[in-house]
């Protein structure tokens, strides 16, 4: 097995874009200047990996933006090919004629500050050369979005037709309407809150106790030794934890049960159907996904918080001026009906609360598709 240790794609010493690029080829943007973090730290500079589709017209008006989910990344549409062990993660929803029409809208999706697929992240180099590790400073969900109002500036993109985002990916959706009322014209929210409930953080640090447990952590300092040597058990272990949350319990009744793996006796050694199914899951992302990337991100989504030094969460939301849509997700065991609530209610431009009806509980942001599109097409339209 193949076992991911540092960051794929490395990136070129600047940003490389260029309209009338091949629609969802890897691209980079990198701020070469000093960057000031939430939490006090900084980054001497920075890249961002994103990919795009469509042409940005000469007014600059039909930019839209999607957010990924955790251990997402800028492969939003297109085959599985290097980088990319899996077609993009909304592949049916942006081409010409789809809900997010290339022939109308330019399409970009940018790999999030902190991550593994390109952007500068603990696999990184160093400015001396060495990876970042144990050094890489602590990110909150406002620095990634600082980092990609960066991308939305270089691009000159100064107002986004709309900012789009599934689960974690929903999270800087709002955190741009909010921060950025003035550069977003509508904003579209999936599956997510106004902050990561207690709950949540509680199921991140058990996530990152299991990575930073296993003996091939090394402090965060391992990207310099072999392949295979990292904390990969640590990396799955936290994958099956977080899986569990993200699929709804009714579906792994039906699917799984209580039945045994294929060829394999649960009361001898082996396996029920269900684990194999979660060890399937944590082997996917143990091969594609940097452990440090993970913990980091963790920390990332744990520090959501919309209200913080703005007086709570209603007068944030209240601050939001974009129009909006709220759709929560049947079955959802991260984030209940209410959170979702929360944000419809307190959106001036959101007309209401949308379902999505969905077996695959929260995941449904990316399966439920048929659902999702003409939410998509009544945003833009």
């Amino acid at each position: 097995m193949t076992l991911l240790q540092t960051a794929v794609s490395p990136p070129p010493a600047t940003g490389a874009w260029r309209e009338g690029d091949p629609p969802g080829r890897r691209q980079w943007f990198t701020h070469s200047s000093a960057f000031a973090l939430e939490g006090g730290g900084t980054l001497p500079e920075f890249t961002l990996a994103f990919e795009s589709w469509g042409r940005l017209n000469p007014s600059k008006t039909n930019a839209v933006l999607l957010e990924h989910a955790f251990t997402g990344d800028s492969h939003a549409a297109g085959e599985a090919g290097p980088g990319h062990p899996s077609p993009g993660w909304w592949d049916s929803l942006i081409g010409p004629g789809l809900p997010l029409d290339t022939d109308r809208y330019f399409i970009v999706a940018a790999n999030a500050l902190g991550g593994c697929q390109g952007s500068t992240g603990p696999a990184s180099l160093a400015p001396d050369g060495s990876p970042w590790g144990s050094r890489f400073p602590l990110l909150t969900l406002r620095d990634l979005v600082a980092a990609e109002a960066r991308l939305s500036t270089w691009l000159g993109i100064s107002r986004w037709r709309a900012v789009i985002g599934g689960s974690m990916g929903g999270n800087r959706a709002l955190e741009w309407a909010v921060t950025w009322p003035d550069r977003v014209a509508a904003v579209m929210v999936l599956g997510s809150a106004a902050v990561t409930p207690p709950d949540h953080l509680a199921l991140g640090s058990a996530q990152i106790h299991a990575i930073t447990a296993d003996p091939g952590w090394h402090g965060g300092d391992y990207h310099h030794l072999p392949p295979g040597e990292g904390p990969h058990r640590g990396l799955g272990t936290a994958r099956r934890i977080a899986h569990l949350a993200y699929r709804a319990e009714a579906e792994l009744e039906q699917r799984f049960g209580r039945r045994p793996q294929d060829g394999e006796d649960p009361f001898l050694g082996g396996r029920f159907a269900i684990e194999s199914y979660f060890d399937h899951h944590a082997d996917k992302l143990v091969r594609r996904f940097d452990a440090g990337s993970y913990v980091t991100l963790t920390r990332v989504r744990n520090s959501h918080d919309l209200g913080r030094g703005r007086g709570g969460v209603s007068a944030a939301l209240a601050g939001i001026t974009a129009e909006a849509i709220v759709a929560r997700l049947s079955g959802d065991r991260m984030y209940r009906p209410s959170a979702l609530d929360e944000l419809a209610t307190g959106i001036a431009g959101c007309a209401g609360i949308s379902e999505i009806v969905s077996p695959h509980g929260h995941d449904g942001f990316l399966t439920a598709t048929d659902q999702i599109g003409p939410l998509l097409r009544a945003l833009l339209d």
